[in-house]
């Protein structure tokens, strides 16, 4: 996609860029909010994308979706957190068929990192994103997005090589 002919003349046509960045963003929302609330979360995400897309003006439609990805992934957290919680013991998070989703046991470590880790390294890892793409999306400097991605994987290092 050329950036310069983007910025100029608004975003491609929105089914070009779904079938471009929609897989990614919903394998993130499966690793972000677990599989049982991704789709519908995704779906939140590609109607708020349509809703603003004739008026988007952004210099990554990747990041711009991301972002918005993330948005919607923090509101559904706030509704999860207000929702009645079972008293009876639950299964752990992830359940197999996350991690058989997510294909590799490393992200069963991933998920126990720090908030901001987390939400960079699998923006990294699961998203594609670049430094920058990470920082716009999490509200952070492109180094801070660098930085946290960074000491994600340094303490995933440090786990894995433990076991």
């Amino acid at each position: 996609m050329n950036e310069k002919r983007q910025r100029t003349d608004g975003p491609p046509p929105f089914e070009v860029a779904l079938e471009e960045h929609g897989p990614r963003v919903h394998s993130w929302l499966t690793a972000r909010v677990g599989p049982d609330r991704a789709d519908d979360v995704f779906q939140e995400t590609m109607i708020a994308a349509l809703s603003a897309w004739d008026r988007a003006r952004v210099e990554s439609v990747r990041a711009w979706l991301f972002t918005i990805a993330q948005n919607k992934a923090i509101d559904e957290q706030r509704r999860d957190s207000r929702r009645p919680q079972p008293e009876a013991e639950m299964d752990a998070w992830p359940a197999a068929e996350v991690t058989d989703l997510l294909g590799d046991p490393v992200w069963d470590e991933v998920r126990a990192l720090p908030e901001k880790q987390r939400v960079a390294v699998t923006l990294r890892f699961r998203g594609d994103l670049t430094h920058r793409e990470i920082g716009s999306v999490m509200e952070i400097s492109e180094p801070a997005a660098r930085r946290n991605v960074f000491e994600g994987l340094k303490t995933l290092r440090e786990r894995i090589s433990d076991e």
